[in-house]
């Protein structure tokens, strides 16, 4: 058995994964870190009754009590730094959801997971038809290099644009012509922001905010009098969780945290 702790376990996110866990014959669960929900049972969150894991406040303690093999992260961009480097200094294989890390960050949690010889992933999306959508729209850009993305996502979502706009940018740059630079024309915006946010080679990414909305995003490729839509959807949170609990068991033969749960699959 695999032994997880979820951080974040009182969110929508947490929950899910909560639930997920419970349900797996290989994982269990064995703690629970939330800054909210202190005491709470964590299968009464997921009307799973009893279970004996209650939710604490201090990660630290839980992961030097617990002595989990997976950590799964669903926290917030201002906190998941340190708590992954709170994991690997534990020798806790790292599952992180969360959003947010700036390159200098995932670099280094890299580094120090290198050091340690710990395992870990850092996904910032883990629902398999996101990774193929990645995947499809990095295939495309060698045939199409004109390029913009726009991600849609709940209201509550802190951190803009999403990981999952990033990665798809850097996949697609992997594959496109380094010598090709997108979008050449003197623009005006009559708005700021009117454009949306340029990542590296011109592309750009546009951002949507809305109550209603899940994860969703469009990679909208234009040629010679033709575009090419590639869209994603993810309708409910339960959609992440097949690729939860597939990072959950990949990660225990990795020997350093892996960016991209693609690289897990596709590799």
């Amino acid at each position: 058995m695999i032994k997880v702790i979820v951080t974040g376990a009182y969110g929508k996110m947490g929950r899910e994964v909560v639930k997920a866990v419970l349900q797996a014959e290989d994982i269990e669960i064995a703690g629970a870190v939330d800054g909210v929900g202190e005491g709470t049972d964590v299968g009464s969150l997921v009307e799973a009754g009893s279970t004996g894991i209650l939710i604490e406040k201090d990660l630290e303690e839980v992961l030097r009590r617990v002595r989990p093999d997976v950590a799964v992260d669903f926290t917030n961009p201002h906190s998941v730094y340190n708590n992954a480097l709170l994991y690997i200094k534990h020798r806790v294989r790292p599952v992180i959801g969360t959003t947010g890390l700036s390159p200098e960050q995932i670099n280094d949690i890299v580094v120090n997971s290198e050091k340690l010889v710990v395992g870990g992933l850092i996904a910032p999306n883990v629902a398999i038809g996101a990774l193929l959508m990645m995947k499809f729209a990095a295939e495309a850009a060698r045939y199409l290099p004109h390029v913009e993305i726009i991600e849609l996502h709940h209201d509550q979502k802190l951190d803009a644009p999403s990981g999952t706009a990033i990665k798809t940018a850097e996949a697609i740059m992997e594959q496109r012509d380094p010598e090709f630079q997108q979008g050449s024309a003197v623009e005006v915006e009559k708005l700021a922001g009117a454009r949306g946010g340029e990542f590296a080679g011109g592309i750009r990414i546009h951002s949507v905010r809305l109550p209603g909305l899940v994860a969703h995003q469009e990679v909208i490729f234009g040629g010679l009098g033709e575009t090419l839509t590639i869209r994603h959807d993810s309708i409910n949170r339960e959609s992440f969780m097949p690729g939860v609990l597939l990072g959950i068991r990949k990660v225990m033969r990795l020997e350093r945290v892996v960016y991209g749960l693609d690289r897990l699959i596709f590799e």
